[in-house]
């Protein structure tokens, strides 16, 4: 094996678009591993651990860019080099003109863009806090995209943020529109009358794609960060949005997402139900039903009821709660009995691979009141924390996009290359039966997620028909038609691989737990 390496100081380049170059130079033939990025101290550890370092990739800055490859060929560096160059030189859609200014810092910015008021801060962690502290001092709102930002920076920035009446969505925000202007992770969905703060990027996602099925559309979606309804920061952001919202005259309906906040952050946000007469939906997740209505708001069952509740109530209409199908129930027996008459006996576990946390969770939760034990590396309770997290056992239901598969890595809803290799891993457990995937759509995302998964998906279900077994995959694809990705395109390639899609997250689990209780009699 040889270690090839070029090195090129003070040259900077995007690290999301050199993780996407490393995924292509890995498919080169003779190359065994390969790293394509900045001098960073992550990058330097991951080339330690994959015995791709040397004396000069440990001397670097996070200023320098690298490459270095192992090979089976001697002379490969020249032909892996040109094609790095050639990548790194594409031309992208939005490159209008090679003259356009680009500035390379943000009191650049700030002087060229003298219209802009928001920045959106993707740094590695320990440099995003003291950006986003300059774009607040600089009278901007954030959306601070970074994770691994420490809990006290997070509440500095967000009393600075307050008390400049500044937005500062995150740390770790995915999702938000702000005047119908998509940021980060978010989908193409209409403008309307519903307001929605979300400290959940899939979960927020999810909402505003069945609020635009429906026929509904959104004032703003402000994100908040996942960490902003615990004790220690108190529900800044999350109280702040939703004063926001109470305060904008586009917004007839709020609804609000999270994981449940701690006690005393959910009794600050229920309080403020009182202050307005704007019909108000807490979707906690998970929370405390009781204490949501008591205070006047509405609850949901999941994702999808709030999504529902949120147009109906926009529209004057009464609500229900919605916990079935939109398909009748004799097509959903049909299904199910189809199903089941091709699984094996001995097949009954179920593998659920998400890219999206929230609708692993909402998973995760409405399986586990069906009397469900579902290990994960992100467990309801601790008893059910995988030891492997590379290893599924029994029911298992796995967040991809989690820390601990994304370190160095891009986040699976851009490269879902970590799903691709853990599906024939399930597959070759004799004992599963189903096996549960989103697919998220919308800008940021990977412009063909089902295109990705597709022979990984087509040779699961060969794995087991030669074993004179059935995958059952059941799918959900989280997008709209107005999506970059094409949703109808989407949805055909998984169809015709033989994947059975379901209108919703909450839709897909629960036919997967009527399979499961079919073939296990519960």
């Amino acid at each position: 094996m040889n270690l090839c390496v070029d090195i090129r100081k003070n040259t900077y380049y995007d690290s999301v678009a050199l993780m996407l170059i490393t995924k292509e130079i890995k498919k080169m033939p003779k190359v065994k591993d390969v790293i394509v990025g900045m001098g960073t101290e992550l990058n330097k550890e991951l080339t330690e651990n994959l015995s791709l370092s040397n004396d000069a990739i440990r001397a670097l800055t996070p200023n320098d860019f690298f490459i270095a490859v192992a090979s089976d060929e001697e002379n490969s560096l020249e032909i892996i080099v040109k094609k790095v160059d050639e990548l790194l030189n594409t031309k992208t859609d939005y490159d209008d003109s090679a003259l356009e200014y680009k500035p390379t810092t943000l009191n650049a910015a700030v002087k060229h863009f003298e219209e802009a008021n928001m920045a959106v801060i993707s740094l590695p962690g320990k440099y995003a806090a003291y950006e986003a502290k300059k774009a607040l001092n600089n009278n901007l709102h954030v959306m601070l995209f970074s994770d691994n930002v420490t809990v006290e920076e997070e509440i500095e920035l967000k009393e600075i943020g307050r008390d400049k009446g500044l937005l500062v969505m995150g740390p770790d925000c995915g999702t938000a529109i702000i005047n119908g202007v998509p940021l980060c992770f978010a989908n193409v969905v209409r403008r309307g009358n519903i307001g929605i703060v979300g400290a959940s990027g899939t979960g927020t996602q999810e909402i505003t794609v069945i609020i635009d099925k429906m026929g509904g559309g959104v004032s703003q979606v402000i994100g908040t960060g996942g960490r902003d309804l615990k004790s220690e920061v108190g529900g800044i952001m999350m109280i702040e949005g939703f004063k926001a919202l109470i305060d904008d005259e586009e917004t007839k309906v709020i609804v609000l997402i999270s994981k449940p906040p701690a006690p005393e952050v959910a009794e600050k946000i229920l309080n403020m139900v009182k202050t307005t007469n704007k019909p108000v939906i807490a979707s906690f997740i998970g929370g405390d039903r009781c204490e949501i209505e008591k205070q006047g708001a509405y609850s949901s069952v999941n994702l999808e009821d709030a999504a529902r509740k949120a147009v109906l109530l926009s529209e004057g209409k009464k609500i229900d709660d919605f916990t079935g199908f939109t398909l009748s129930d004799m097509e959903i027996e049909e299904i199910v009995q189809g199903e089941c008459k091709k699984i094996s006996s001995s097949q009954k576990y179920l593998r659920a691979l998400y890219t999206g946390g929230t609708l692993a969770d909402e998973a995760m939760k409405m399986l586990g009141k069906e009397g469900y034990r579902i290990y994960s590396n992100i467990p309801l309770s601790p008893e059910l924390k995988l030891k492997d997290i590379h290893k599924s056992v029994e029911h298992t239901c796995i967040d991809l996009g989690d820390d601990d598969f994304t370190v160095g890595k891009p986040h699976p809803m851009i490269d879902p290359v970590a799903r691709v290799e853990r599906l024939p891993r399930e597959a070759g457990d004799d004992e599963v039966a189903v096996v549960l995937m989103d697919f998220v759509l919308g800008y940021g995302s990977n412009i063909d997620p089902a295109g990705e998964m597709l022979q990984a998906i087509i040779d699961a279900k060969q794995t087991m028909q030669d074993k004179n077994k059935y995958l059952c995959v059941i799918g959900y694809v989280c997008g709209t038609e107005g999506d970059p990705q094409n949703y109808k395109q989407q949805c055909g390639k998984l169809e015709k691989a033989g994947v059975i899609l379901m209108p919703s997250n909450a839709q897909a689990v629960k036919l997967s737990s009527l399979i499961l209780g079919r073939l296990n009699k519960i």
